[in-house]
């Protein structure tokens, strides 16, 4: 029998219960790659007919993390961002996501974007996890579809808009 999502959703909780910071979520990044590289895991949660863009497999009452589910489509950029007082684990099921990580230069004020620089720059392949703790900028690419498995500190979906960010060139 594999790793099922109810198992899964407990040892996070029971992670973060004992260790509610960075340490904790690096924890729980580690046991996503686990559970990354079940087939069976990976069938019951995000199996070739899912077609949701985003499917939320589970939510804590207590802690209020949430594991979602990902299907995206073909190529797409998102612009630098963080999680605002949140965090993410981003791990990824098939496909390749380019990630660049970005170092804030200047802060977002009302309307005007933040300002920041490219620090790194790395490909998530399958069963790689990346946790993106609250403030990491991080902004995520892919040129085909891609499946991955997120889990989010809080329902982003209920949390206030986030900052935006543009990058600076900056000279070679």
């Amino acid at each position: 029998m594999g790793y099922s999502i109810k198992q899964f959703a407990a040892d996070c909780h029971d992670i973060l219960v004992k260790e509610p910071g960075s340490e904790g979520r690096e924890k729980v990044r580690q046991a996503l790659e686990k559970a990354l590289v079940d087939p069976e895991f990976i069938a019951e949660n995000i199996g070739p007919d899912e077609t949701a863009a985003r499917k939320l497999l589970y939510q804590d009452p207590e802690l209020e993390f949430c594991i979602f589910a990902h299907v995206r489509g073909n190529k797409a950029v998102s612009p630098p961002h963080d999680h605002g007082r949140n965090w993410a684990i981003y791990g990824q099921v098939s496909g390749v996501t380019e990630m660049t990580l970005w170092r804030k230069l200047t802060e977002a004020e009302g309307d005007k974007p933040g300002t920041v620089e490219a620090v790194e720059v790395y490909d998530l392949k399958p069963g790689m996890a990346r946790l993106y703790d609250i403030g990491d900028l991080h902004s995520p690419s892919r040129e085909l579809p891609t499946r991955l498995i997120r889990i989010e500190g809080r329902n982003m979906d209920n949390e206030p808009k986030r900052n935006r960010y543009v990058e600076v060139e900056t000279a070679a």
